[in-house]
């Protein structure tokens, strides 16, 4: 036989272990050039600028 739990893990041990998988929303800040949501050390998706600098094409 394969390995069985001893004991029955309680709902309370059981929701106290999954409390660290939850997701984050990712932080959003402002382009500084087309003041559009972006987020942090990313090239703006609106206006293709990062730190200044026109990288993409839009």
């Amino acid at each position: 036989m394969g390995a069985l739990p001893k004991r029955k893990i309680s709902k309370q041990r059981k929701n106290q272990r999954r409390s660290h998988d939850k997701l984050d929303s990712p932080t959003l800040g402002q382009c500084p050039e087309c003041k559009a949501k972006t987020r942090a050390h990313h090239v703006c998706m609106s206006c293709g600028m990062y730190k200044g600098v026109q990288v993409v094409k839009v």
